[in-house]
């Protein structure tokens, strides 16, 4: 399916005979015609990541892009987790992914935690992004589908263009492209700068991003060199139980909480046509991503009272074990006043350092000869991603501030603290090596001019090892953090297409995908020794891979409706079942902010997209509806902080519970209209309905509410060079939230919270942004 933006001034509407080719590999050369792919797609154009003047890639999925959601946990808007069908890709480690990612035809996941981290990218440098579903050859992670993004080059981009706004929340974003030919050579520069205070405290975002490429095209081959850098310093005040929110829409609940992000990529690809009916795709590829993450939280350990520990602090407090530093010396009772309320004022501060290496590339060759007189389409290839990865991660504590709850270091104590190393948290120092093998084909036959066949299927192969630089520590499980790990498993895909008209196609399709456990969730396995959500690693139990069964059977077309309309449409059901799916378990041990990864069992996701996309006169119209039923399939028992858990603190998962996060029902409707041949004007709304806790998998406690959003855009060109743009983004000032989760409330793991010093509720929501304006300008040269 394909979603079209505002047309610019003197743009040419789409035709309904346009043939529109899809990519059945992340190497972009290798394309069939969308009507002969057994598979649901839908492709975002450069104009379509602009729909609200700045580009946004994240944004014009949610807003655009059948089957979609968004959700926030860390409260800034550079940081969302995306999913589809149910299954999530996150910037954020804790969240196994379920959609794989390339740019270029190079894999963008990362190789220590299988993130997608959409702030390294500039948006305004994609040409166009795509989201497939059910095709192995994308290879791991492609559980859900696969995101394809092809960047711009100064082949395809023309000319220069400047770009500045700004708006609400002290947001103010910079944008600088070019692109030129000079015979058969061509070069593309992006610069991007963004800030952004926020709407909440301590909320800010401050981005630098780069992107170019060099590329030769010559009689028969093309050669691109591209190159991305990125900075980030991102803040996010995470969720916030409600009755501080109510008290504060604007305040945070514990802090700091910052991430860093640097990050360089290199990469080359190639393109030959070897002969009139042969070719080959190659690419090579270079990373590395260097993050720091700061965290900081209400501590677990707190004073042991009365007794043979008095005067030091313990694991949860009175009744526990000691709180132990290294050498398993015990923490004093730094803090021994509590405040009126009965609070004491410790936190704990999570640091963790992340310097991982990516490296690898892919080669296929395609073939277009025909088969016994029937066209035919054929790909095979190799890849190869690698990765080498430094972490470290401690945790420490202090003191927490008693109005804003950030953590300090109380005077007379080392900076930062003192640090923690006992069951449940450990000091990490830890080497990882992963390298994933893949092979993979896929043919599309045209058996008639109606019928085509396609079978795909690709094999891979993964080996992960982790190499522990501490020395033995006798609060770590045994082996510590050393281990090997390897997986395999072949993924085969049959669908076939029939072409009823040629204005109405109908598809359908069987697929597997498989995700091994990233190094990060090996790591972490252990409910003994659970990891925070920053990241800590504990002991090397293994997890089992988790492999998809998908069925898929859909229609799409185009057609020629009223006042000569061009009307796209398609209607797609899924059915996908799980094995050995792993989530991220709230630890018994050390419950405030720690969990482990664990295999729960099968799960089901099922459901259907419909959608259609109208193009008549001066109006552009698009609708879509999308139906989601995520549930578990298995019995499992999970530790939770759910204030419907039993005395044990544990709840029981039983089939049919919905998946936390993702709604049954999602609409997204939109409408540009060319008022004058300078003026567009944009209107856009999206709704979904409620959406379970993270943290009550059971379903046990009332859902977060559903929402409804309106979004209005405006643009006047001045000229054909000057182009002025502005929009109003929930126009009604909607109050939503976009996450929520519990957070532990009175003496036992609470903090206290000036602002609503007698909170009992532990439901606890991330806001989303209040109605807000923007305003700016594109100069074209």
């Amino acid at each position: 399916m394909i979603f079209a933006a505002p047309l610019a001034h003197g743009q040419t509407p789409p035709s309904a005979d346009q043939t529109i080719y899809v990519h059945t590999s992340p190497l972009s050369a290798s394309g069939v015609n969308i009507r002969k792919f057994p598979h649901q797609v839908q492709v975002l154009r450069s104009q379509d990541l602009t729909q609200n003047g700045v580009a946004n890639a994240t944004q014009a999925l949610s807003q655009r892009a059948a089957g979609v959601n968004l959700v926030n946990s860390q409260a800034n808007p550079y940081q969302p987790t995306i999913l589809y069908h149910g299954f999530e890709l996150s910037p954020i480690q804790g969240t196994p992914a379920g959609l794989s990612v390339y740019i270029n035809g190079a894999r963008f996941n990362t190789p220590f935690g299988d993130l997608a981290i959409w702030s390294l990218l500039p948006s305004e440098a994609i040409h166009s992004l795509s989201l497939e579903d059910g095709n192995p050859v994308f290879g791991l992670n492609a559980l859900g589908g696969a995101i394809n993004v092809i960047m711009k080059n100064g082949f395809n981009t023309s000319g220069g263009q400047v770009e500045l706004s700004g708006g609400s929340f002290d947001k103010l974003n910079a944008n600088l492209e070019y692109g030129k030919q000079v015979g058969n050579t061509a070069a593309y520069v992006d610069l991007n700068e963004t800030h952004e205070a926020g709407w909440r405290n301590a909320q800010s975002s401050d981005i630098q991003n780069f992107y170019g490429d060099i590329g030769w095209h010559g009689p028969h081959a093309a050669l691109h060199f591209n190159a991305t850098l990125a900075n980030s310093n991102l803040n996010g005040p995470g969720s916030v139980p409600v009755q501080l929110l109510a008290a504060d829409p604007a305040a945070q609940f514990t802090g700091p909480n910052n991430i860093t992000d640097k990050y360089a990529k290199f990469s080359a690809t190639l393109d030959d046509q070897l002969t009139a009916k042969t070719s080959l795709q190659a690419v090579i590829y270079y990373d590395n991503l260097r993050e720091n993450l700061t965290n900081g939280n209400g501590a677990n350990d707190q004073p042991c009272g009365p007794g043979v520990n008095a005067g030091y602090l313990c694991q949860g407090g009175a009744g526990g074990s000691l709180s132990t530093t290294l050498g398993g010396a015990p923490i004093p009772n730094f803090l021994p006043n509590a405040n009126a309320a009965g609070y004491y004022s410790y936190a704990q501060l999570n640091l963790n350092t992340t310097n991982t290496n990516g490296y690898g590339g892919s080669v296929q060759f395609t073939n277009a000869s025909a088969i016994f007189g029937l066209k035919n389409n054929l790909l095979a290839g190799l890849s190869y991603d690698g990765g080498f990865t430094n972490y470290g991660a401690a945790g420490y504590i202090g003191g927490l501030t008693s109005v804003s709850r950030f953590y300090y270091t109380p005077s007379g104590i080392q900076s930062p603290g003192y640090l923690l190393d006992e069951p449940g948290t450990v000091p990490v120092n830890v080497v990882i090596r992963n390298a994933y093998y893949g092979a993979f084909i896929s043919d599309t036959l045209n058996l008639t001019q109606k019928l085509a066949l396609t079978a795909s299927g690709r094999f891979n192969i993964a080996n992960i090892a982790l190499h522990d630089q501490n020395p033995p520590d006798p609060n770590a499980p045994g082996g510590g953090l050393t281990g090997r790990h390897y997986y395999d498993h072949f993924n085969p895909a049959i669908g076939a297409t029939y072409d009823v008209t040629n204005l109405l196609t109908v598809y359908g399709s069987y697929s597997e995908a498989n995700a091994v456990p990233t190094p990060a969730e090996l790591s972490c396995a252990s409910p003994q020794d659970s990891c925070s959500l920053a990241n800590f690693m504990s002991g090397d139990p293994n997890l089992k891979q988790i492999v998809t069964h998908t069925f898929e059977a859909g229609v799409k077309g185009t057609l020629v409706g009223p006042l000569e309309s061009i009307i796209i449409y398609n209607a797609d059901y899924y059915h996908t079942i799980t094995s050995n799916d792993i989530e991220f378990l709230q630890s018994p041990y050390n419950p405030i902010s720690s969990g482990y990864f664990g295999n729960i069992g099968n799960v089901l996701r099922t459901g259907f997209d419909a959608g259609v996309h109208i193009d008549f006169n001066k109006w552009q119209i698009y609708g879509g509806y999308s139906r989601i039923d995520a549930a578990y399939r298995s019995n499992f028992i999970e530790h939770s902080s759910n204030p419907q858990a039993n005395t044990n603190g544990d709840i029981t998962v039983v089939p049919g519970d919905h998946l936390p996060g993702i709604p049954q029902n999602i609409i997204k409707l939109g409408a540009a209209y060319q008022a004058t041949r300078r003026w567009n004007l944009g209107i856009s709304f999206a709704a979904q309905t409620s959406t379970y806790l993270y943290g009550d998998p059971a379903n046990l406690t009332p859902p977060l509410p559903g929402y409804f959003v309106v979004n209005l855009t405006t643009s006047y060109n001045i000229s054909s060079a000057l182009q002025f743009f502005g929009g109003i983004d929930n126009v009604t000032n909607t109050k939503y939230y976009n996450y929520g989760t519990f957070s532990p409330t009175g003496l036992a793991g609470g903090v206290y919270v000036a602002q609503a010093p007698n909170y009992s509720n532990p439901r606890s929501y991330s806001i989303a942004a209040p109605a807000s304006v923007y305003a700016g300008m594109k100069y074209n040269f």
